[in-house]
């Protein structure tokens, strides 16, 4: 078997690596082997195929593998609407325990009942919004 062909054989099976395990790891290997069956399509001799290789794999993973982590590695999405409230300060309006109550979240005012069951928040009490349901704010101390 030539050795282009080798080659070949083995960037297409690294870059198939690479789209199963999405680690950028693979991918920069695939672009040194293909470089290599560019090289042994071209006629040169294996020693500098092998160079070629090694050092192609080296360049792409010190050039290109940053780039690629810097964009797996993006933020959290912007939390919106009741989402956004979750883990906000609040202050208690009107006492808040299993039944019912409310808080003021910002400026606004909103039905409130306590996270914990047995828990009773009296009026003028700091809280943290624990989760939105619905209308109503589950908030604890």
């Amino acid at each position: 078997m030539a050795d282009w062909l080798i080659w070949l054989l083995v960037a297409v099976a690294l870059a198939v690596g690479e789209i199963f395990t999405l680690s950028f790891v693979l991918g920069p290997i695939a672009l040194a082997a293909l470089a290599a069956a560019t090289l042994a399509a071209a006629g040169v001799g294996l020693a500098l195929q092998l160079i070629v290789f090694i050092a192609g794999a080296a360049g792409s993973f010190a050039l290109v593998r940053p780039i690629a982590r810097r964009h797996l590695r993006t933020p959290p999405a912007l939390r919106t609407g009741t989402a956004a409230l979750v883990g906000a300060r609040a202050i208690v309006v009107d006492r808040v325990d299993a039944d019912g109550g409310q808080v003021r979240i910002g400026g606004d005012v909103w039905t409130a009942r306590a996270f914990f069951d047995d828990q009773v928040l009296e009026k003028g009490q700091r809280v943290e919004v624990a989760k939105i349901d619905g209308a109503t704010a589950l908030v604890y101390e």
